[in-house]
């Protein structure tokens, strides 16, 4: 479904992720874990088209398609779904009107019907209850006001709504107590397909302990310097970096 061959970005004239490489089929969960600085949140802005990330060398196929070739909105287009680590608050913008815009606009890029307000209510209802969203919270501006765990389970409502085919997620667990992480979890859990992929990013085993991975990578210095099973975040969560980071020098 998804796959990078020697990526190389950077942001900025610095050097960030070179030369990385990674397949994540269709129907897997793949996790991505690493130190601050490693290229995290680079991987995913570069994946998703964001302006000031120059790819330097390598490819990316996603579904047959040259991704690295499309503009931002084609990409989202595609299907191709970035979670922020911090979502972005629009202030005069009801998150209502805005799940609608996106949403029909993907529908419009797509050559596909796009969704009447009344069918779009009651599917926004539908979600909205499984993640324990007021219907109140969504007549507000987007995330503005919003606590930290507000913001995700938004996030993962428009996941819900706009079905995408793969999903990224960049640190998804940051600022989320117990409970709200749960929440979360369980509303990207109920996204797990046969014909969907993810890439969980993240520092942390306790997410991995909700959003269960098929593989994990490790990630320093911009190259992924092993993979392996559930087991490796384990492994990290009880030893930490150090030893990779003679590898990647």
């Amino acid at each position: 479904m998804l796959s990078i061959k020697d990526l190389s970005v950077a942001v900025d004239t610095k050097q960030i992720l070179k030369g990385l490489s990674l397949d994540v089929p269709a129907g897997e969960v793949h996790a991505i874990m690493g130190p601050n600085g490693a290229g995290k949140s680079t991987l995913g802005y570069a994946l998703a088209g964001r302006p000031n990330y120059e790819i330097k060398g390598g490819s990316v196929d996603f579904n047959g398609v040259d991704l690295l070739d499309k503009d931002v909105h084609e990409r989202a287009a595609a299907g191709l779904y970035l979670s922020f680590q911090y979502p972005l608050e629009i202030p005069g913008v009801p998150a209502l009107t805005f799940l609608r815009t996106a949403l029909n606009a993907q529908k419009k890029l797509r050559g596909e019907t796009e969704m009447s307000a009344p069918d779009f209510l009651k599917r926004v209802r539908e979600v909205a209850k499984t993640l324990k969203i007021d219907m109140d919270m969504l007549k507000r501006p987007l995330n503005v006001g919003f606590s930290g765990g507000e913001k995700k389970r938004m996030e993962v409502l428009q996941m819900a709504l706009l079905e995408p085919k793969f999903l990224i997620l960049d640190e998804t667990d940051s600022g989320l107590d117990i409970d709200a992480l749960k929440v979360v979890s369980d509303g990207v859990n109920a996204l797990r397909s046969p014909d969907r992929g993810m890439l969980v990013i993240t520092h942390y085993q306790r997410l991995l302990d909700h959003i269960k991975p098929d593989r994990v990578h490790v990630l320093v210095a911009g190259r992924i310097v092993r993979s392996g099973g559930p087991e490796l975040a384990l492994e990290l969560e009880a030893h930490g970096y150090d030893q990779y980071l003679g590898e990647a020098a």
